[in-house]
C-alpha cells in the first residue's frame, strides 16, 4: 500500500459554481452520473452535496441525496460514497437585530444534518470540527451539535472523515477524540485555501499534518488554483488527495474543467510522476480503515 493513494472527487458543494462551470452536475441523475465517470476515472470516493435540480442551489432534501445514492449503488457497488454533513451549518446575521437569522441562513440542528446518513448510510460522511468566518457568512458548528451529530454517525455504522480548516479544530477534534466520540482510528481531510481558514501552502500544511493525532489516517487538498499544486505535496507527503469541481472550476490556467472525471485523470497523471498510484475502492477501505471502530 506504500506507494496507494486513495483520490476522493468532490462533485457539486454548495456555491453559486453551475452559473460559471457548466460542467458542475446539478440533477440528481447528473450528479450520479458525474461519480460514475470520476469513479472510472480513477477515484476510489465520492463526495456527494445535492442540489435543487430546478434552481442549482443547494439542497438537504432526503430525495435528493436518495435519488443520487441509488442510482450510484445500481450502476457501481465498488465505489466509496461520502456524504456531507455540513449543509444546514451556515448562519448570516440579520438586520437591523444580528441575533436573528438573515437571507441566506440554513442553520438547523444535528438530527436535521444527519438524517440523510442515517437513512442512506453510507461507508463515509463528513463531520466539520470548524465554527469559522466561511467567506462572508458564519459556519457554526458547536462542540454540543458536534457531540450529538458523531454520537448519530456512530449510530448508523458510518466513518466520520473529519474536516479540518485550521490548526485550532483539529485541537477540539483531539479533545473530541479523547473523550470517545469521535473513535480511533479517526479519519481527517484537512481543507487548505477556504476564506478565512488556513491558507493553501506548504506551511500550512506541515504545521496541520504535525499536529493530527499519531494513528490518524489523512487526506488534505486546497481550492482553486492551489488544488494540483497542493495534491503534489500532499502525496509527496504521504497523504491521500481530493479533487472535484467543489472545490476548483479549471483544468488549467484559463480553461474550464469539463467534468469532474478530467480533474481526476489529471490527479491520476501528476501521481504517475510521483511514482504512487490510485487506491481501489477496495485499497482505500483498508486504509481509511473503514470498517474498524467506529465506522
Amino acid at each position: 500500500m506504500d506507494r496507494k493513494t486513495v483520490i476522493t472527487c468532490a462533485l457539486t458543494g454548495s456555491f453559486d459554481t453551475p452559473k460559471k462551470n457548466p460542467a458542475v452536475p446539478v440533477s440528481p441523475q447528473a450528479i450520479a452520473d458525474s461519480a460514475l465517470e470520476a469513479a472510472a476515472a480513477g477515484a476510489a470516493v465520492v463526495h456527494i452535496h445535492v442540489r435543487d435540480p430546478e434552481t442549482g442551489a443547494p439542497s438537504m432534501e432526503l430525495a435528493h441525496y436518495r435519488a443520487v445514492v441509488e442510482r450510484v449503488r445500481a450502476r457501481n457497488a465498488d465505489v466509496i460514497l461520502n456524504l456531507t454533513t455540513g449543509a444546514g451549518g451556515r448562519f448570516v446575521p440579520g438586520e437591523p437585530d444580528p441575533a436573528v437569522a438573515g437571507p441566506g441562513t440554513t442553520f438547523v440542528g444535528p438530527e436535521a444534518r444527519t438524517r440523510h446518513v442515517t437513512a442512506l448510510r453510507p461507508e463515509i460522511c463528513t463531520l466539520d470540527i470548524a465554527t469559522m468566518n466561511f467567506g462572508e457568512h458564519l459556519f457554526l458548528n458547536t462542540p454540543a451539535h458536534l457531540r450529538a451529530m458523531a454520537e448519530t454517525i456512530r449510530a448508523a455504522g458510518v466513518k466520520p472523515e473529519i474536516e479540518v480548516f485550521d490548526l485550532g479544530q483539529i485541537e477540539l477534534a483531539r479533545h473530541l477524540i479523547a473523550e470517545g466520540h469521535l473513535a480511533r482510528p479517526p479519519l481527517f481531510q484537512i481543507c487548505l485555501g477556504i476564506p478565512w481558514g488556513a491558507p493553501a501552502t506548504v506551511e500550512a500544511l506541515a504545521a496541520m499534518r504535525a499536529r493530527l493525532p499519531e494513528d490518524a489516517v489523512w487526506s488534505a487538498f486546497g481550492i482553486g488554483a492551489r488544488e494540483f499544486p497542493m495534491l503534489a505535496a500532499v502525496a509527496a507527503m504521504g497523504g491521500n488527495v481530493r479533487v472535484g469541481l467543489e472545490d476548483n472550476l479549471y483544468l488549467s490556467r484559463g480553461r474550464l474543467a469539463p467534468s469532474n472525471a478530467a480533474l481526476v485523470e489529471k490527479a491520476v497523471s501528476l501521481l504517475a510522476h510521483l511514482d504512487r498510484e490510485p487506491a481501489t475502492p477496495a485499497e482505500a477501505r483498508a486504509i481509511f480503515r473503514i470498517g474498524t471502530t467506529g465506522g
